[in-house]
């Protein structure tokens, strides 16, 4: 079973920042499109990030542009999440997700998921 690893979620107040980092297979992240969905309590789950394979491409989720920065490091087999100016609405279950740039922008339907890690910004 493939294992995408979150990590760097936490409590923080608004205004704040912080950096979620996904590890994953080598085989699976050198041929995918990184990305990161959240789901919020009685919302449904939205992509929030995403970069190509290559790295050429990203898409944001409008609610967090000029906010977040999406990127991967390919020498660690790792995406990360940078999120600054954190709002209390930020506030989610944050998943790594591994897919083809269509399953993961066009029809959000990855084919990897990680456990997700909880990210709660207080006001």
């Amino acid at each position: 079973q493939v294992q995408l690893v979150e990590s760097g979620g936490g409590l923080v107040q608004a205004g704040g920042s912080l950096r979620l980092a996904c590890a994953a297979p080598g085989s699976i992240f050198s041929s995918n499109t990184m990305s990161w969905y959240r789901q919020a309590p009685g919302k449904q789950r939205e992509l929030v990030a995403a970069i190509s394979s290559g790295g050429r491409s990203t898409k944001y989720a409008d609610s967090v542009k000029g906010r977040f920065t999406i990127s991967r490091d390919n020498a660690k087999n790792t995406v990360n999440l940078q999120m600054n100016s954190l709002k209390p609405e930020d506030t989610a279950v944050y998943y790594c997700a591994a897919g083809s740039w269509r399953r993961i922008v066009i029809i959000t339907t990855p084919d990897y998921w990680g456990q997700g890690t909880q990210v709660t910004v207080s006001s």
